[in-house]
């Protein structure tokens, strides 16, 4: 592979370059929405757990438009496996693929994957991949620490074809139905994928025909070139160099002890306008469910570039072939060995994986990097399940999204408050709440912002959510993994740590603290409480612009013994009393003598 910079040849005008770069998001729209109208499981229609995207023949990603990053990174590998295990794909095809041996995240993510065909030849794939609730696992959840093998974690479709003809293979879908939990909306769920999958089938024909193969061909490799010099000129803007970071994982009670440590090594090459990520220097795998997968592996270490780079440039195959990922077989976040379990492998090492990598570049000093952002799945983000006695029994699994982690900051901005984790980077959405209870025995009590979980900086990692919720009739199981309340994300060049997350439980008496990976039977009547994870903050608190500091105060975000301990700011009323602003002499009085000293900063951390 060539390591020069790439050329600026295009085969067609800008103009038709645009157009149709935009005719392709609006194919993976109409996919979208096709799933959002269609689905029946709030993880689905309501949180947006899913994504979508357009390969070419040939396995090189073309658009995923605003897809979930720990999807849509690696998408050629599922495409490939379904190549290596079939000659005879025809018109009317689709293939089903949850495995993470062939080419998939996690046994939770299934794949609808679909060829488009012009003449004899497969000029696109069209993908969906949806999370499920259920898969059959022996616990009514997809997140199972304790699941060694992938005999452990339910059902698992190794690219199987579904439909033939446009057609489902009854006996594949009957599996699903028997095997799988509140299987009426895994079924739905699973027609909305083949719907919004065969609308990009024919949005993708419609193309062809209008503007030709060979206009479309030309397109395709001017887009992915024009994403590979984007990315290029990004990275020539970075210092060359080599940088290595280390986080960990929580401890797992019998599973990893000491918990999971995470090492990375970025090398940058400026002139040749390229990244080489390096992961091969970890642990071997597990036995647990906390392996990653090649393609969650692959994607963690993109996406920990990606979000040092412009967010306009096209996240296609030109632009990843600009980030070179070394893993090593065996190993906890590289390629797994078979059998071993991964269904734990979107979010929590993967999210320590992408901020190893994300953190990095903040070693260059400022104005690079970025902080680490919370980490996620603590009980606001629990599964749960049951049967409804209010509605004859009928089961129910989902898993609900009532509270995000902070994100992280960087340099000249703020964390996002609705950033959930480091794998979706705020693309997925919060549970409606009405939704929520509608379908499902529960009430929520309370969400909102917990005050002072911020990581304090020049520019705040964003505060955590906390809240309750809490059954309604039945049995309620609710299972979680909650990484993060140990090792809270750090922050960066004198940032500090985000608050650490947290669970609890309350049934006639005060509330209780639960265990960070638990699952929980809550009867009707009790209620769970959950504290989401804090953002790291970038840069020193005390350089922190006065008038920011009062804003999170007047928000509810920040105490006042913070403001004055941490930055340094003083306050008092406003002319009509009705909000606090920056009392300046008392502010310069407190920055001229104080700053963050590491004593005050230990004492901060060990508060949090």
């Amino acid at each position: 592979m060539s390591t020069s910079m790439p050329s600026d040849e295009y085969r067609i005008e800008p103009f038709l370059l645009a157009v149709l770069s935009r005719r392709f998001e609006a194919i993976c729209r109409e996919m979208t929405n096709t799933i959002l109208k269609a689905s029946r499981s709030s993880v689905i229609k309501n949180a947006r757990d899913f994504s979508v995207g357009i390969l070419t023949g040939d396995h090189r990603l073309v658009s995923v438009e605003d897809g979930l990053p720990v999807h849509v990174t690696a998408l050629d590998l599922s495409t490939k496996a379904v190549v290596q295990h079939f000659s005879d794909i025809r018109p009317g095809d689709a293939f089903v693929n949850n495995c993470p041996y062939t080419g998939g995240t996690h046994h939770a993510d299934l794949d609808i994957i679909v060829p488009v065909f012009s003449g004899d030849e497969i000029a696109f794939w069209v993908f969906t991949r949806c999370h499920h609730a259920d898969m059959g696992a022996p616990l009514p959840t997809t997140y199972l620490p304790k699941a060694a093998t992938i005999y452990e974690e339910g059902l698992h479709f190794p690219c199987v074809r579904i439909q033939e003809n446009y057609a489902d293979k009854a006996d594949i879908v009957r599996i699903g139905l028997t095997k799988i939990r509140a299987s009426q909306f895994w079924f739905g769920d699973y027609l909305a994928q083949v719907g919004a999958s065969r609308v990009g089938e024919r949005r993708l024909k419609e193309l062809l025909v209008k503007y030709g193969k060979a206009v479309i061909e030309d397109f395709v490799e001017d887009w992915i070139l024009y994403g590979k010099r984007r990315a290029a000129a990004a990275i020539s803007q970075l210092p060359s160099g080599t940088w290595t970071y280390e986080t960990a994982h929580d401890p797992v009670p019998g599973v990893a002890e000491a918990g999971i440590p995470v090492k990375v090594q970025v090398t940058v090459d400026s002139a040749a306008g390229r990244v080489v990520v390096d992961a091969t220097n970890n642990i071997d795998c597990i036995n647990g469910g906390f392996n990653l997968s090649e393609a969650t592996a692959t994607a963690a270490c993109r996406i920990g570039v990606y979000v040092n780079l412009d967010p306009t440039i096209p996240h296609n195959h030109g632009s990843a072939e600009q980030i070179s990922v070394l893993l090593r077989d065996g190993c906890v976040v590289g390629r797994p060995k078979f059998p071993a379990g991964t269904s734990v492998a979107t979010t929590n090492v993967n999210d320590r994986l992408i901020n190893a990598v994300a953190c990095c570049f903040a070693q260059m000093g400022q104005p690079f990097g970025i902080a680490e952002g919370g980490a996620m799945m603590a009980s606001g983000l629990a599964v749960i399940s049951g049967t409804d006695p209010r509605r004859n029994n009928r089961p129910y699994v989902t898993q609900l999204f009532l509270g995000f982690s902070g994100g992280p900051a960087v340099h000249g901005h703020d964390g996002w408050v609705t950033y959930n984790d480091a794998d979706t980077c705020g693309m997925l959405m919060l549970d409606s709440i009405e939704v929520d209870e509608s379908m499902y025995p529960i009430l929520v009590e309370e969400r909102k912002i917990a005050i002072d979980t911020m990581g304090h900086g020049q520019w705040d990692g964003a505060p955590a959510m906390t809240g309750t919720y809490r059954n309604l009739a039945g049995t309620m199981s609710v299972i979680y993994c909650s990484d993060g309340d140990l090792n809270a994300a750090r922050g960066v060049l004198g940032g500090m740590r985000g608050s650490p997350s947290a669970n609890y439980k309350q049934g006639s008496a005060s509330w209780q603290p639960l265990p960070s990976f638990h699952t929980e039977l809550c009867e009707e009547g009790e209620s769970m409480r959950f504290v989401a994870g804090g953002g790291g903050g970038y840069g020193d608190p005390q350089m922190r612009d006065p008038d920011r500091v009062v804003r999170s105060i007047n928000r509810g975000w920040l105490s006042l013994e913070r403001a004055q301990q941490i930055y340094g700011v003083a306050v008092k009323p406003n002319a009509d009393g009705a909000f606090l602003e920056v009392d300046l002499e008392r502010t310069a009085a407190l920055r001229s003598k104080t700053s963050t000293s590491s004593t005050a900063t230990a004492s901060m951390e060990a508060s949090k």
